[in-house]
């Protein structure tokens, strides 16, 4: 009578699992519907125009110019993109801002 013996289960497909050779380092490939994604900050009634170009020279290190158009883009039109990226990238970015108390959110760039 023949022994079974049991076979490994066959590796995963799709996008996320196909290993490409990077330098010697592995390197899967991310499908490119996983970027961009935004973060965005929002006007509010709160916090004074100084103290959101700081936060953003503070935490992107945007030079004052950039930090102010964006301060003004937040002030005049109600909302500015302060950054791009992963997913990962810009819920963390959203996650600082709350840490400074501004209101911010992050969605997936259309």
């Amino acid at each position: 009578m023949p022994i079974d013996t049991p076979q490994p289960p066959a590796p995963p497909t799709g996008p996320q699992t196909t290993p490409q050779q990077q330098g010697g380092v592995a390197v899967l490939e991310r499908p490119e519907a996983d970027t961009p994604w935004v973060t965005l900050v929002w006007n509010d009634p709160v916090n004074l125009m100084s103290y959101v170009t700081w936060v953003f020279q503070t935490h992107f290190g945007y030079p004052l110019a950039r930090a102010e158009a964006l301060m003004m883009d937040v002030h005049t039109k109600g909302r500015a993109v302060v950054s791009t990226g992963s997913r990962e990238k810009c819920e963390a970015d959203t996650e600082a801002m709350h840490g400074y108390g501004l209101w911010a959110t992050f969605q997936k760039d259309d």
